[in-house]
């Protein structure tokens, strides 16, 4: 399709440059294991915001999302509208306190620590479990995105696949790799901002195209009218009340990805919360409503049909723009898929080195020689995920739906009920992480009939039943846990 292009080539070698020039930068001034994984604390809003949303959001926004309506048209709101409103509510409830706790609560550097502080878990079995889960499922994460990169490379520039797996995995890896937090945070948010104007520009080019916003609408009306019904897929079939369910049950899943979580835990203060979470909202609304416009516009000015429709927003930019402008808003796809990639491969060697490494291995381990600890790490899963990628078959929409039920599932119950719920007890967190990952592993080997519903759904309230019912029926936690709890609403940090 765009093979070939010396422009395009440009602009993705520019891009991929100054990518591993801010990796080059922050390893300069990375002097220990907390500026490395969680860059000392010391994130501002627009950073915070920026690098959450892009970690988050990833290449389903310019790809996943856009083949979604490319397909069905107004049938895949309701799982925009699961994303949207789920990242409000993170931002709402979890962010000021999940910073304030994980300072408060030992000053924990990862979502496991975390948990193991909160617990007073001094045999660190909430650290050990909860981390053997973000390295299990965060491997095979990455390879989803790795996948994604080999198959834009292959796509744009005609490569052999290995070819541009390769090629992918060595960038993100480099600047992870070499920076840690700091270096991932900031080019999440050049590319969070690269993505914004990708996503929002082409369909307003393509509604230009084809005469006005006006115009649009009767085209796709006159093309099929059911491309506007939210209720129908595009061949005009209900969607009945369990597709309905699982696409919005999306919003479930955000209270419990590590990714997305360390943001909220990075960030300067817990006052400069309020200026992210708009930052942060306004960049998703827009973002996902236009999502859904590129999809619809792409069905009307694509002659044919895509035999892939995922590729529609790569199909759009190069029939609409010139050569370089296509070349930077296709680093965009690029830089989706790098800014979670790199992102879980971060939280990933930071969830080894401080909570199975540090407790397990070596309990009087220096700074140095954790953080060393958390690089090799970067690599190990790195070389892990990029032999799982080889597979150019791979299932990425899958893979990445399987993950983030897992760790919506796993954790979302836990993080929730650990902030909110002063009753709670380590042996609840246990029970719940292990019944929360089990669920969605055998609910996701069942087909027919109510299986069908995502397994998000029943995994994520039989974790918090599991809670609340392991909770009630222990020992009442310490006073001084209970007072620990009591301070945070007070706290200012």
């Amino acid at each position: 399709m765009l093979e070939g292009n010396l422009a395009i080539l440009v602009a993705f070698v520019l891009y991929l440059g100054v990518m591993l020039g801010i990796g080059i930068y922050y390893y300069m001034k990375t002097a220990d294991l907390s500026d490395y994984v969680l860059g000392g604390r010391g994130l501002g809003s627009w950073v915070t915001a920026m690098s959450a949303q892009a970690s988050d959001m990833s290449a389903w926004l310019l790809m996943g999302l856009p083949g979604a309506a490319y397909l069905s048209g107004l049938g895949s709101l309701w799982l925009a509208l699961g994303l949207g409103i789920g990242t409000f509510l993170n931002w709402q409830f979890v962010a000021t306190r999940l910073r304030k706790y994980t300072e408060i609560a030992g000053n924990s550097l990862t979502l496991s620590s975390y948990f193991g502080n909160r617990f007073r878990d001094d045999n660190n079995t909430l650290r050990m479990v909860s981390s053997i889960i973000i390295v299990f499922y965060f491997a095979v994460y990455t390879a989803s995105g790795f996948v994604a990169g080999g198959k834009l490379f292959g796509t744009v520039f005609g490569l052999d696949y290995t070819i541009a797996l390769t090629i992918g995995a060595i960038v993100i890896v480099g600047y992870t790799f070499l920076g840690g937090f700091m270096a991932v945070s900031t080019t999440d948010f050049i590319q969070g901002i690269i993505m914004f104007i990708a996503v929002v520009v082409v369909p307003i080019i393509g509604i230009s195209t084809n005469g006005g916003p006006s115009a649009t609408l009767d085209s796709i009306r006159g093309f099929n009218t059911e491309l506007l019904n939210p209720l129908t897929d595009a061949a005009g079939n209900s969607l009945g009340l369990l597709v309905i369910l699982s696409s919005f049950a999306w919003c479930l899943g955000y209270f419990g990805q590590p990714h997305i979580l360390v943001r909220f835990m990075a960030i300067k203060s817990s006052s400069q919360i309020k200026t992210s979470k708009r930052i942060a909202m306004t960049w998703v609304i827009v973002s996902l409503v236009a999502a859904l416009v590129v999809g619809m516009v792409g069905r009307i000015i694509i002659p044919g049909v895509l035999g892939d429709s995922e590729q529609v927003f790569m199909v759009l930019i190069d029939g609409l723009l010139p050569s370089i402008v296509a070349g930077v808003f296709l680093a965009a796809v690029l830089a989706a898929i790098m800014s979670t990639a790199d992102s879980q491969l971060l939280v990933t060697a930071s969830a080894f080195s401080e909570d199975l490494y540090k407790p397990l291995i070596n309990k009087n381990a220096s700074q140095k020689q954790l953080l060393m600890v958390s690089r090799i790490t970067v690599l190990a899963i790195a070389i892990i995920a990029y032999i799982i990628a080889l597979n150019p078959n791979s299932s990425v929409l899958d893979i990445v739906s399987n993950a983030w039920a897992g760790f919506g599932s796993a954790f979302g119950p836990v993080v929730l009920f650990s902030l909110f719920w002063k009753r709670m007890t380590k042996t609840s967190a246990v029970a719940g992480m292990i019944v929360g990952g089990a669920t969605v592993f055998i609910w996701g080997k069942l087909t027919g009939g109510i299986f069908e519903l995502y397994e998000m759904v029943p995994a994520f309230f039989l974790a918090c039943i599991i809670i609340v019912i392991v909770s009630l029926l222990g020992k009442e936690p310490s006073q001084e846990i209970q007072d620990e709890f009591d301070s945070i609403a007070k706290s200012k940090v």
